[in-house]
Parts: structure tokens; sequence; C-alpha cells
């Protein structure tokens, strides 16, 4: 809230990178804050851990919504996602297009099919008419057509202004939403795959240059950008780690709230191999953890 969009960026990358060099593993950043010229911290291809331990791939978006938190609006989240070394999809930071269901619509809808035909599809599949169905999609000029098409269906939408990994999410929790469309960052399709594995749902992507530079850059790194990139595409391995804690308050989880003693935090946890989903709500004394860190 205190309209500094930049010292709030920097505040949570800080905090991140020093928790993460804590932990015993051989970490490497592929999905980050920039290269390094562009990032101080948590920058792609950094080397994280105390290097000793297991070779992992890191996803981070410590600050998913810098404006929201600058301005105290609601849905700023930090994001992390982790799995084993290679497993993660390395793609030049360029916008994707993507479609995302939860778990009772996976299988039944295609990037390929205009937005009417996936709508038809997760009405047929979850067994509910259209105008029972909810899409979220980013509020951009690019989403014209797009937010026109699926209210001529009769569907429901919900804009948002930022923080489409919250947006993928919430097609497979119970946050009233059932799918995903329209034009966001690579990184972003690649955590929210990894979250919606988690969950069980689905997402696909095409990767969608916004001009010729970018379109160079993805065919140079070797990217069909005619392939529609899956779930499995996104993030390979079975076993991945996801976890997301709310800096504001938002549809999917409460924001910081601060207390005489610190404050209290609302994160989600969960790990595909187990299935497991967590639900933490944690109370921070910071008195408490200033006396911890002196002492370690």
């Amino acid at each position: 809230g205190k309209n500094d969009k930049i010292a709030a960026d920097q505040t949570v990358v800080d905090e991140m990178r020093q928790q993460l060099n804590e932990i015993n593993m051989k970490g490497k950043v592929v999905i980050g804050e920039g290269e390094l010229d562009e990032a101080p911290m948590l920058y792609i291809n950094e080397k994280l851990g105390t290097r000793k331990g297991d070779e992992f791939d890191i996803a981070v978006d410590p600050l998913e919504g810098t404006n929201f938190t600058a301005k105290n609006l609601p849905n700023a989240l930090s994001v992390l996602a982790v799995t084993r070394r290679g497993n993660l999809l390395h793609a030049p930071d360029i916008y994707m297009e993507k479609i995302a269901v939860g778990p009772e619509s996976k299988g039944s809808v295609s990037i390929e099919k205009s937005p009417t035909e996936n709508l038809d599809a997760i009405a047929t599949a979850t067994g509910r008419g259209i105008r029972d169905l909810t899409a979220v999609i980013l509020d951009r000029d690019r989403h014209t057509d797009l937010i026109e098409e699926v209210r001529e269906s009769g569907a429901r939408i919900r804009l948002i202004p930022d923080g489409d990994v919250a947006g993928a999410i919430a097609t497979a929790t119970s946050d009233g939403a059932d799918v995903l469309f329209g034009i966001g960052g690579t990184p972003e399709g690649v955590i929210s795959a990894a979250a919606l594995k988690c969950l069980g749902g689905e997402i696909q992507g095409k990767l969608w240059p916004r001009n010729g530079s970018e379109r160079k850059a993805a065919i140079d790194s070797g990217f069909d950008l005619d392939r529609v990139l899956h779930t499995d595409d996104l993030v390979r391995s079975e076993d991945v780690f996801f976890a997301a804690t709310g800096i504001t308050d938002g549809e999917l989880l409460r924001g910081i709230r601060f207390t005489a003693e610190g404050a209290i935090s609302d994160s989600l946890v969960m790990r595909s191999k187990s299935g497991t989903v967590r639900r933490i709500e944690a109370t921070h004394n910071i008195s408490k953890l200033s006396e911890f860190a002196s002492v370690d």
C-alpha cells in the first residue's frame, strides 16, 4: 500500500533467495526474475541452495502482482514450483496462449478449438449448462474478441487485472471458475502447470510471440510455434512441489495480516506425487524470529 512496486518486489526477492539458500540442494532457477543483468536476484540460471544434495529445477514468481501489492489491491501472491533437474520447460520469456481447466473437464478441451466449442465441451463434461460456467480472462485489449465470444455464448466472465497463475488454480479449486482463457506470460504458464498437476487439472498452451524478434527467439530456441504444449510438456515430472502464499487478500488465499506480535500468513502447499494439498495458516512472531536468526 505504499505505491512502491520496486521496493515491494525487491523485499520479497531478497527473502525468498535467503530461504532457498538455506536448503540442502543443488537448485537452479529456470524461471525467474529475468536474466542476470535485468534482476539482482533470483535470475534465470542462478544457483541456489547449499550446493549439497540433489539437483532441482526451480520456478519462482516472488511477487505475482507487484502493482497489487504497491496499491494494496487484491490477488497478489508469492509462488514457487520445484521438481527434479531437467523437468521444467525452459522457454523464452514471451507470451503464451492458454486454456486451463480443473479435474472434471480434463481431457475435454483443446486450445485449437474455439472458446465456444470448449465451453460446450466443459458443459458436457461437468453436466452443467454453459450459462452456469465462469471463464477467467485477463483484462487486456488483446482479449476483446475473446471476451465478446464468451459473453455471446452465455457464460459468465471473471475479468482479472493481472495474475493468471491464480486464475489457472481457481479452475481446479472451489473458487467458482471453470476455465482460464487467454494470452499471458510463458513463465506463468509453466508455474500454473505445476500447480494444476498437483490438483489434477490441465493446461494447454501455444507460444504467442508479439513481434519478429520474439518469433526469432522462439524459433532459435528450437520451438515449433504451431505445437500445442500440454501439461506434461511444461512439467515433465510426476513429482512436483508447488507453494503459494497470499500477499494481499484474494479469492484463492488471504493476504498478510499484521498483529501486535508480527503477522499471519495463508499458504497453499501441494505435491503431485502424493496428491497432498495443504492449506496452512501460520502465525509469525517477529521477536522470536529475530532471536532465532541471531542464534543461528
